[in-house]
């Protein structure tokens, strides 16, 4: 059954108007007493506006394309279309909405299939509330959580490296004249290539953690993509840094 919760469509259920500003979220879960708990939760939050909400892969692509909102929370648990499968056809067709994929266990192929398919956060669903409000805005925010979860798993990071060699190596493009990025940033995308965190960047070249943070915000920005994962990939296929070793 597909729930919408805007100015239109059943005020009623506690959505009201979509506030100008606000983050705009939309829950995504087959067990309705999950949802509406959520939805509990998050209305309590000035700044968050649950607009909608679906009960399987489906009728989420339906809700979200029409209320295009900023943040879904998916779970991975969905039949057919199942969460990781529902993510990778929003973030094709809804590039700038955020997906928090909300895991039942921390299971290892899960957490590698939902960066692939390009979602921002990976939580587990006893996350305690404040900390997943906290992770809707700052994906609503534009970062990228999952990958530093990521990187934290040396299993799920070796797989995940693996995948950059193979898309460098069978999906290289014709060398650019000059790369955008300066000297300083290519440095930093080549030891987050190796599977480095924000954190051991900073270490390594004797610079701060915001910094290494500042250049990232810096080289998404010129490189017009997402996530540093989708960068490293880029850089790669375009020669500027070296494919990682195992």
């Amino acid at each position: 059954m597909i729930v919408k919760v805007d100015n239109k469509t059943d005020e009623r259920r506690g959505g009201g108007d979509r506030r100008a500003g606000n983050i705009h979220v939309v829950i995504v879960d087959g067990h309705t007493l999950f949802r509406r708990g959520v939805r509990n939760i998050l209305e309590l939050e000035k700044d968050i506006d649950v607009v909608g909400e679906a009960g399987s892969g489906r009728e989420a692509l339906a809700v979200v394309q029409e209320l295009t909102p900023d943040v879904v929370l998916m779970d991975l648990g969905l039949p057919a279309p199942n969460g990781i499968e529902t993510t990778q056809r929003l973030k094709r067709e809804l590039p700038h909405t955020g997906v928090i994929v909300l895991a039942s266990n921390d299971d290892e192929d899960q957490l590698f299939d939902a960066i692939k398919a390009g979602a921002a956060a990976y939580v587990l669903k006893d996350i305690d509330p404040t900390d997943l409000i906290a992770i809707i805005r700052r994906v609503r925010a534009g970062e990228y959580l999952i990958n530093d979860k990521v990187f934290a798993k040396p299993a799920v990071a070796s797989r995940v490296l693996k995948e950059f060699r193979e898309l460098a190596v069978y999906g290289s493009e014709a060398q650019p004249i000059f790369a955008p990025l300066s000297p300083r940033e290519v440095e930093i995308l080549d030891n987050i290539a190796q599977g480095m965190t924000n954190k051991q960047v900073a270490y390594a070249l004797g610079i701060s953690e915001q910094t290494v943070k500042n250049h990232m915000s810096s080289i998404l920005r010129k490189l017009s993509v997402n996530d540093r994962t989708q960068a490293v990939v880029y850089a790669m296929r375009q020669g500027w840094i070296k494919i990682p070793e195992d």
